[in-house]
């Protein structure tokens, strides 16, 4: 059995997804990758390194975690970048049972689906995608009001509801990290 270098996987996949995201057909453009995925791929290890939690996994779950959306799928992305991954992962020589811990990352990292975290690795890649959505605010209005073409008093209810979702899916210690800017985002979206 070839032994694989965590390293060299994480290199290769920032390469690939990072190519997604410059894709012409990626309807949130390149801004995904520097706005969100790299930025749930901080808050993953950061979480991941405090509650002693497998790096390897969190690392390659948040670099994967939204790749069904960028590739179109923005309904079922938790179920098409669980499929994507694999692949991906599989190619790479990545060890099976690491492999099963990521999709189950992807799988549940979803506030607005009701799916069971079931491992604390998958409840970090979670917190992790709701704290860059408040670090990150000027995307959330880029996207509501420029894509979605909400109107002001929707768009704020739409950021409000985002917003107090991400809050319920967030563990305890993200909530410690990020309590600050909900306080005030919250203040801002009165």
């Amino acid at each position: 059995m070839k032994k694989y270098s965590h390293k060299a996987v994480v290199k290769e996949v920032k390469k690939i997804v990072e190519a997604v995201c410059k894709r012409q057909s990626n309807i949130d453009g390149y801004d995904a990758w520097k706005h969100h995925i790299l930025p749930v791929v901080r808050f993953s290890k950061m979480l991941a390194k405090k509650l002693k939690a497998d790096i390897e996994v969190v690392e390659l779950a948040a670099l994967l975690h939204d790749l069904g959306s960028l590739q179109g799928d923005k309904e079922n992305h938790h179920i098409s970048g669980t499929k994507e991954a694999e692949k991906i992962l599989k190619k790479l020589d990545y060890p099976k049972e690491k492999i099963e811990k990521i999709k189950h990352c992807i799988y549940a990292h979803r506030g607005s689906k009701a799916i069971k975290r079931e491992t604390l690795e998958a409840e970090i890649v979670a917190s992790a995608d709701a704290m860059a959505h408040y670090t990150d605010l000027p995307s959330l209005f880029y996207l509501v009001f420029n894509k979605h073409k909400l109107d002001i008093e929707e768009g704020v209810a739409s950021l409000r509801g985002k917003l107090e979702r991400d809050w319920k899916k967030l563990m305890p210690p993200a909530r410690a990290i990020i309590q600050e800017k909900y306080e005030t985002i919250r203040q801002i979206l009165k």
